[in-house]
């Protein structure tokens, strides 16, 4: 009884203080054809169209290759018939990886296979490798390690990465796949095996990016499947020596090419700034990539072109689908290196798959914070919060950013993105039609706000 009495005692004392944090935010009105044009996206069927078109006749569309190229040239032909303006590609040139086979087994103590796919730039085992494991908890033990305990060995690192409704244990337990190659070959080890940077139980090993220095010859790179990363550390828990067969063929093909597709809706001010609004067209090779990032291609051109439908907004809108992001965000710095960030009005990137948006973050700067707030009451009837005023980005049009571009986060929900994430599993049956619907509700609030009134 007394103890129940001061809890509640105690609750009440804090009363003031919480009510006080919990004060209700002025949102300014919302203009009745931003509304309309909101509401009425609900019921899209554009994206959906998109997205099953671009992933089921093309499907995977890794940087560089013949399957970008085809994806680019669909992209054209779509976007053209969609009515969008100044339809093009500006192509450049990458220095192109692909994979090769793919194997590994446990030799020594307990023989058995293990599922394995190579990181994106991972050098090549020319052949089948046979070495002894040694293993980590995590990348912070691994870097604290003496080189000579690597030397000549298969490194394996693992993690204990959480799913976040933001994302955010990609950045914090991702630095194994980021980084852990480059020192590993750094410290003259013979391969390197990562456990998945993702958050699922399935046999479906996650690929991604790995990057070595100039002057760092690359060594073999590979994730286990989350499961078989946990085997592998049962086995190494035993306490006996641990070796492994392994087989990457991963090569460079030299120069290649790839490409921005770029479409315009026309704005009635000329030398009004723009309003970019972009995804990233490739994908990795093991899956048709509709997390990543076909849903955001298909948001965004469905957006813009309910936009372009409903009359002509004040400021142009840019649809850019970026090319070779995967592999190392090519089409992100070659269009910096053609277009200045100052000209833009905004930048904004949907490349996190298609659950639905929770949240806004901007850095449009204190002069536009009229506009934020006009942006937030637009977006607060779908359930999307307001965040932050000082933060936005994307990959592609980070370098954008970096020159000037003030940007907008429209944040989707990610507490199931690193189950698919670089994985096999990127499939259509994955996409839940009513989310993928409120994304492109917002995205099309954002631009009839952002691009000024249609008329």
């Amino acid at each position: 009884m007394t103890k129940s009495f001061l809890a509640r005692a105690a609750l009440l004392a804090s009363a003031p203080l919480l009510l006080a944090s919990a004060q209700p935010m002025m949102m300014p009105p919302v203009d009745d054809k931003v509304a309309e044009l909101r509401d009425a996206a609900l019921d899209d069927e554009m994206a959906w169209d998109i997205l099953e078109t671009l992933t089921t006749e093309i499907g995977p569309r890794l940087g560089g290759t013949p399957a970008e190229a085809r994806a680019r040239a669909w992209s054209v032909e779509r976007l053209t018939a969609m009515g969008f303006s100044n339809v093009r590609v500006e192509e450049f040139q990458m220095d192109t990886w692909v994979r090769g086979e793919e194997r590994a087994s446990i030799v020594a103590p307990f023989p058995q296979d293990l599922v394995v796919t190579a990181l994106g730039n991972s050098g090549s085992t020319n052949g089948e490798l046979t070495a002894e494991v040694v293993g980590y908890d995590n990348f912070w033990d691994f870097a604290a390690a003496p080189a000579e305990d690597v030397a000549g060995k298969i490194v394996y690192i693992s993690h204990a990465m959480p799913a976040n409704q933001d994302g955010s244990g990609y950045g914090a337990y991702g630095v194994g796949r980021f980084v852990g190659p480059n020192m590993a070959a750094q410290r003259g080890a013979a391969a390197i095996l990562v456990k998945s940077i993702g958050t699922d139980h399935n046999r479906t090993p996650h690929t991604g990016n790995t990057n070595f220095q100039d002057g760092v010859t690359p060594i073999p790179a590979g994730a286990l499947s989350v499961p078989d990363g946990e085997q592998l550390e049962r086995v190494l828990e035993r306490g006996r020596p641990v070796t492994i067969s392994l087989t990457l063929t991963s090569r460079r093909i030299g120069m290649q090419t790839s490409g921005n597709v770029i479409a315009e809706v026309p704005g009635r001010d000329p030398d009004a700034k723009k309003v970019l609004v972009a995804c990233h067209l490739d994908s990795w090779d093991n899956s048709p990539g509709v997390f990543d990032d076909g849903a955001g291609c298909a948001i965004v051109a469905s957006a813009a072109k309910r936009i372009m439908d409903a009359g002509t907004p004040a400021r142009t809108i840019q649809v850019v689908w970026f090319g070779a992001e995967e592999v190392g965000i090519h089409g992100g710095a070659d269009f910096a290196e053609r277009h200045n960030g100052t000209d833009y009005h905004l930048v904004a990137e949907s490349d996190f798959g298609a659950d639905r948006i929770w949240k806004i973050d901007t850095n449009l700067g204190e002069d536009r914070k009229a506009e934020t707030d006009a942006l937030r009451a637009a977006l607060y009837p779908l359930g999307i919060v307001p965040g932050s005023y000082e933060a936005a980005g994307g990959a592609d049009i980070g370098p954008l950013m970096r020159e000037g571009a003030p940007g907008i986060g429209l944040r989707q929900d990610g507490t199931r993105y690193f189950d698919l994430h670089h994985t096999s599993n990127d499939t259509l049956d994955k996409v839940d039609p009513a989310q993928l619907k409120q994304n492109v509700a917002a995205w099309t609030a954002m631009l009839a706000v952002a691009a000024g009134p249609v008329e």
